[in-house]
This record gives C-alpha cells, sequence and structure tokens, in this order.
C-alpha cells in the first residue's frame, strides 16, 4: 500500500509541474500590458544598492527594545492555562489548502511567469473572504536544519478587510503544516497584545506585511497607530481559547479570539527611535548568510513616487536569554548594521543572501504581474552578478513576478524561496531567479 501511494504521488507530482509550466506559458501570453511607472523601471534598471550615508537618517533606523513584564504573561497564562506550542497548534490543523491545479483561473494568475513556481496551492474561499494575504514564514527559517521540533511548518499572516468596523485590521496567522507537501493542513490563531496587565487581550491591529520566524519568537510588522514598528511574539506561549465567540479578549465564561481555537498574545515589540521622518519597516525577511543572523527591513514607497525606498537589516543578539531577539544595547535601543537606498518605487517585498538582494515590486493599475529585481551593494556582487530581473515575453519585458508579493522568505534547507500571492501560495528556488536575471 505505501508503495502504491508513494507511485501515486509522484505521478501527481510530475502532472503538478507540467501543469505549473502550462500555466506560466499561458500567463506569459496574458502578460501584454505595462505602465508607464514600471517601464521608467524597467528600461533604465535600478542599478546598486546606494549605502545610505545621512547620520541623521540613520539614526533614524534604530529600534527601541520593549517586553511585556514577565508578571503580565504569567497572569494571562494563570487566567486561561498553560500556554501549549507550535505542535498543538498543528494537531490541530482541520483546513486542507488546494493543489495548483484546484485553483480557479483568476487565482493562478497570482503566480509569477518567470521564474515560474515549483510548488503552488490555494487558501480556501470561504474562510479567506474579507481577509487581505500578507507575510510569510517557515521552519526554515526558525532554525537552519528548516524543521521546528519534529514539525515542517508555514506560516501565513492575514490581515481582516471585511466585517464590522471593530474588526477591521484584526491581524491573525495560518499555522500549515507542511510534513506533506501534496497535502498541506492548517488552522488560524489570532495574533493580540496583552492590556491591563496581562489581565486581558485586544486584537493585533496590522496588515502583517512582514512577518520573520527566528529561533522561539516571531517578529510581526506594525501599523497599529502608534510609536511600534514590530511586535514579538514566543511560539511556545500560545494560548488556547475557551469560547468561540467573534469578540476578541475576556467574554462571560471566558476567552475568545475572534471564533479561533489560538491566540499568540505577544511577549513585547520594538519602538520606532526616530523623528517623524523615521522609516517604518513594511516588509521584513531573516538573512542567515550573514554573521550573526540578520533582520532585513524595507519600507514601503508610493508605486509612481519620485523615490526609492530604504534597506536596512538588523543582527539578532547572541546573547544568553535573548534568543529570536535583535541586538539591543544597555539602553534597549537597536542599531541597523547595513542601510541602502534602491531605486525601485513600491517596493513589497525584500530578501537578502549572500551580498544579494532581492526586491520586489506590486503590479501597478494596469500592469499584469510585478516585478523581482536583484541588486546588490556598490562593489559587492555576488557570484551570479550584479542587477538584473527575470525576461519574459518577446519584448523582453521583465513584468514577470506575481501580482501582489508581501515578502519573501528563503527556506536555506532546501533553496527555496516562499511567497504569497492574493490566494495563491507558491515556492520556487532561489537559483532559478538567479538564472533568470538579466
Amino acid at each position: 500500500m505505501r508503495q502504491r501511494g508513494r507511485h501515486r504521488r509522484r505521478r501527481r507530482g510530475r502532472a503538478l509541474r507540467a501543469f505549473l509550466s502550462g500555466t506560466a506559458l499561458a500567463l506569459t501570453a496574458t502578460a501584454t500590458v505595462i505602465s508607464a511607472s514600471q517601464a521608467t523601471v524597467t528600461h533604465d534598471g535600478p542599478g546598486d544598492l546606494k549605502p545610505l550615508t545621512s547620520a541623521s537618517e540613520v539614526a533614524g533606523l534604530r529600534l527601541t527594545e520593549n517586553m511585556v513584564p514577565q508578571a503580565s504573561l504569567d497572569r494571562l497564562a494563570a487566567g486561561m492555562g498553560r500556554p501549549v506550542g507550535v505542535g498543538a497548534v498543528l494537531d490541530g490543523a482541520d483546513r486542507t489548502l488546494r493543489d495548483a491545479v484546484d485553483c480557479s483561473p483568476a487565482e493562478r494568475r497570482a503566480l509569477p511567469v518567470s521564474p515560474t513556481a515549483t510548488r503552488a496551492y490555494c487558501w480556501n474561499t470561504d474562510d479567506t473572504a474579507g481577509w487581505r494575504p500578507g507575510a510569510v514564514t517557515t521552519s526554515g527559517d526558525a532554525d537552519d536544519d528548516g524543521v521546528w521540533g519534529s514539525n515542517r511548518v508555514i506560516l501565513s499572516g492575514w490581515s481582516r478587510s471585511g466585517g464590522a468596523a471593530a474588526d477591521r485590521g484584526l491581524a491573525r496567522v495560518g499555522f500549515v503544516d507542511a510534513a506533506d507537501l501534496g497535502h498541506l493542513s492548517y488552522t488560524w490563531a489570532l495574533l493580540a497584545v496583552p492590556v491591563d496587565g496581562g489581565r486581558d487581550y485586544r486584537g493585533l491591529v496590522s496588515h502583517v506585511s512582514g512577518m520573520v520566524w527566528y529561533q522561539d519568537k516571531l517578529l510581526v510588522t506594525a501599523d497599529d497607530g502608534d510609536r511600534s514598528a514590530l511586535y514579538v511574539y514566543d511560539m511556545n506561549r500560545v494560548q488556547r481559547t475557551t469560547v468561540a465567540a467573534d469578540a476578541v479578549g475576556r467574554v462571560p465564561g471566558g476567552w475568545s479570539a475572534h471564533g479561533y481555537g489560538f491566540v499568540l498574545p505577544a511577549v513585547g515589540s520594538y519602538e520606532l527611535s526616530g523623528g517623524s521622518g523615521a522609516p517604518r519597516p513594511s516588509t521584513v525577511s531573516l538573512d542567515r548568510s550573514t554573521a550573526p543572523d540578520s533582520l532585513v527591513a524595507g519600507e514601503w514607497t508610493l508605486d509612481d513616487g519620485d523615490r526609492g525606498a530604504r534597506l536596512w537589516r538588523y543582527p539578532f543578539s547572541t546573547a544568553s536569554g535573548h534568543a529570536g531577539l535583535l541586538a539591543a544595547g544597555p539602553n534597549g535601543r537597536v542599531t541597523a548594521s547595513e542601510a541602502y537606498t534602491t531605486k525601485v518605487t513600491g517596493v513589497h517585498g525584500v530578501l537578502s543572501w549572500d551580498a544579494r538582494w532581492y526586491v520586489t515590486r506590486g503590479a501597478g493599475p494596469h500592469d499584469e504581474h510585478g516585478t523581482l529585481w536583484r541588486q546588490s551593494p556598490d562593489g559587492e556582487r555576488g557570484a551570479d552578478g550584479g542587477p538584473g530581473a527575470a525576461v519574459c515575453g518577446a519584448a523582453d519585458r521583465h513584468d514577470c513576478w506575481s501580482t501582489q508579493t508581501e515578502s519573501l522568505s528563503y527556506w536555506a534547507a532546501t533553496g527555496e524561496v516562499w511567497a504569497q500571492s492574493g490566494r495563491a501560495l507558491f515556492a520556487l528556488p532561489l537559483a532559478s531567479i538567479d538564472r533568470m536575471s538579466q
């Protein structure tokens, strides 16, 4: 029985790869419109990254670490029950992602044209309607062997875009069991922030456009209306809810998280230290090719604006008792170790690996697809060369990437980059991006 099942999976895998290749060819034929703003970048190219040299701008990238008092976390756990870990959440995975062959034509149009996805899935429409997709991170970020305990996991961020006004902006994470890539199951957990000394919690209000799972911490971008730039969650401190209500927080009879069975209360945050012009990180990713490992960040800029984005990185801490957190000084300040500017506008996602930076630009209002540019700092080009982007179509255009990729996550153990666009979750080898870049 196991042998026949393995053969069926192999045949389905070959069929899926053939299907994805055919989908890419079809998308190439339809990717025919390019906006004026996209054309400017396409023809000229963004060139190399330029170091950020202004002392005031570099100082504006500083963050201040603020951890939730342990007493508050203990009080919340005493009220809700003993926290659980990732394995307990995956045990509750009761939904299944659809393979690419079962995605609709509209969903498949969100996939890249070139290079093509080698794995693709679609989220269910019934539990994503009214929600906006955001960042992706994986157990490949959490640990360099790609496994968290005995689990291979993908985390997918979403924010509430519809429903009652009180629910707008609520943030949740899909915990995806990726042990069998031919059958991805998942469940949801709400992101929250403790209040009143741990006697209650509120929902995090953020688009979750950036998210990195490093060691036992999950760092999530924040647009919560305050100075917070990143919220920090402990993957060993997931709380079970006791009431399946739409409300968030303490309710008559127990604890609720917008109907979900799990909630992650924040254990800390990083606040912006600079003035009003300080950039807020809108996309983040992990770079394990640096020493120490680092958090890569990029700001959001207008698609048709006259200014490119700032890209920078923070080192992770190597201090005892500071696992998964950024390297903060005695005053709690976190300083950027590198900072650059790119000519790319409308930046959505950023990834850095081995002196190469990969920057995605979303599709404009008249574009079929976005662009993924490869750049390097001046004089630091990697083995695969300097600036470039994938080419597609007879006109050698660069609008080949997915429509709205918020973030990129590199799973070093497998060599794959994971991302999502619309209801499509997909992966492709980083090597294929470098091969296609011109």
